[in-house]
């Protein structure tokens, strides 16, 4: 870290970089610039990239849309990332490359889930209860 970087301006950077990586793949999927038949036939959303605090490591997070064929879709990026890498250190000027790893993101499934439950008759009768 610099000297006259605090804390807080690391952060903002990693954000920022983060958010450029993922506007990076976004436009290589949505173009289908990947020579991929799972990615040419699935729309991918990414959906967050979290950078490591050297930027030499990038966790990406992606979710087919219509939430279909996940696994297939994670490994079809998972056996492009040497293109995906070159193409995002290409377009998003840092000084080394960012390795990038694929992951599934949950943030969805989970939101669902605590929607289900929030709904289920036994949770609002208490929820009910409690605002008395």
């Amino acid at each position: 870290m610099r000297r006259n970087e605090s804390p807080e301006g690391r952060s903002v950077r990693l954000l920022r970089v983060g958010e450029q990586v993922r506007h990076a793949l976004s436009e290589i999927l949505m173009r289908g610039e990947v020579h991929d038949d799972v990615l040419a036939s699935h729309m991918v959303s990414v959906t967050e990239v979290r950078m490591s605090p050297d930027l030499r490591h990038a966790t990406v997070f992606v979710k087919p849309l219509l939430g279909g064929d996940e696994d297939v879709v994670i490994k079809a990026l998972r056996t492009n990332t040497a293109f995906l890498q070159s193409e995002v250190a290409r377009r998003v000027n840092t000084k080394y490359a960012a390795k990038l790893k694929f992951l599934a993101d949950e943030s969805f499934d989970e939101g669902s889930h605590i929607d289900r439950l929030l709904r289920d008759p036994s949770i609002a009768r208490d929820l009910d209860h409690d605002a008395d």
